[in-house]
């Protein structure tokens, strides 16, 4: 179902999602060489900082808006066939793996021409998806059944992430802050996108960062999973 998501999105189109790959390359050239300049930072450290930023959050700023959705727009398979409702989550999930998977192309180019070879750390990059694959279907289940009662929640969650953005050191790097750190250590999508980016920058994440996203993850599930058992008999009506 993910796979024909992304085919009919992109039909008769001869790049298909690579669109998405050359329109985040040029985004974060453009934005690496602007910010690089304003924050004085050099570009072989800025540039790869930038870029894993960059698809790290449209990961997981898209797994939590398409999980607003998960089940509404799934209606028509709701009411006509009885399928764990995880799985219109998965699809999801997979659907912007996917996309993920298309533009970490542009993260493989500015490696090569900045020279940043793997190492070992480099191998925890694959524990760090899991974990915000595993947080995303806890999410999706809560977000996607709060949303199917409260269609203006996916507006609000949408108004948020994008506040979220500026707020979490994507385009800006944490030592900027300084003093005021504390900004940075509470905000829990800095955690999640560390936990991807360190390991591909070279270096592995803090175990703070670690530790904060597995406890957020254990507490989505508890919210999913206490929503699920409560509401799952009036989501066919809510949809």
């Amino acid at each position: 179902m993910g796979w024909q998501d992304i085919l009919l999105h992109y039909r008769r189109s001869m790049l298909g999602p690579f669109w998405l790959t050359i329109s985040m390359g040029i985004m974060v050239a453009a934005l690496g060489f602007l910010y690089g300049s304003l924050f004085k930072i050099p570009l072989d450290t800025y540039l790869p900082f930038l870029t894993l930023g960059f698809l790290v959050w449209t990961l997981i700023s898209g797994l939590i808006t398409d999980g607003c959705t998960a089940l509404s727009a799934s209606e028509s398979f709701i009411k006509e066939v009885r399928l764990p409702y995880s799985l219109y989550v998965f699809r999801v999930i997979w659907r912007n793996m996917i996309i993920f998977g298309h533009n970490i192309v542009v993260y493989l180019v500015v490696a090569a021409i900045f020279g940043i070879k793997p190492s070992l750390a480099t191998l925890l990059v694959v524990p760090g998806l899991a974990l915000v694959m595993v947080n995303a279907v806890s999410v999706g289940l809560l977000a996607s059944i709060v949303c199917a009662r409260f269609r203006d929640v996916p507006q609000i969650v949408s108004s948020l992430l994008q506040i979220m953005f500026f707020l979490t050191p994507i385009i800006w790097q944490p030592e900027l802050l300084k003093d005021r750190h504390f900004l940075v250590d509470s905000n829990p999508f800095y955690h999640f996108v560390q936990i991807i980016r360190a390991p591909l920058l070279g270096y592995p994440a803090q175990l703070e960062s670690w530790l904060y996203a597995g406890g957020v993850s254990m507490l989505g599930w508890l919210l999913a999973l206490l929503f699920l058992g409560r509401y799952r008999r009036f989501i066919p009506y809510w949809v």
